[in-house]
């Protein structure tokens, strides 16, 4: 199993940004996704969560109404869009995949700075 991130990168104070996330290697349909976050001294958070077929997602407070979450089963992506970004958010973004309570898989995350 497998989950390569990208999109990451350097943005500036109130820009953008778009992280994908592709799986390989596990039945990517069968698994909730989600986004994680750590920053630099921090506890790793979520960000946000979807479900197996996209139609549930839940947010951080943090990202609410700043962040979209969305999958695509058919080609076994998860992507994550936030705008309005402060260099609060700045952190490696991190995608995770998991199966109940049985199985879960970390992506090797992806680095997002937010900063002028």
């Amino acid at each position: 199993a497998q989950l390569v991130e990208s999109g990451g990168g350097l943005v500036q104070p109130g820009g953008s940004l778009r992280l994908s996330c592709a799986a390989s290697g596990f039945a990517f349909s069968s698994y909730t996704m989600s986004w994680h976050r750590q920053a630099p001294g921090k506890e790793r958070e979520l960000v946000a969560g979807i479900s197996k077929d996209g139609g549930t997602t839940n947010y951080a407070n943090s990202v609410k109404g700043r962040a979209t979450i969305s999958r695509d089963n058919a080609k076994n992506t998860v992507v994550l869009e936030m705008n309005s970004l402060t260099p609060e958010d700045t952190a490696v973004y991190y995608c995770k995949a998991r199966w109940l309570t049985v199985r879960e898989y970390w992506g090797q995350g992806t680095q997002v700075t937010v900063s002028s």
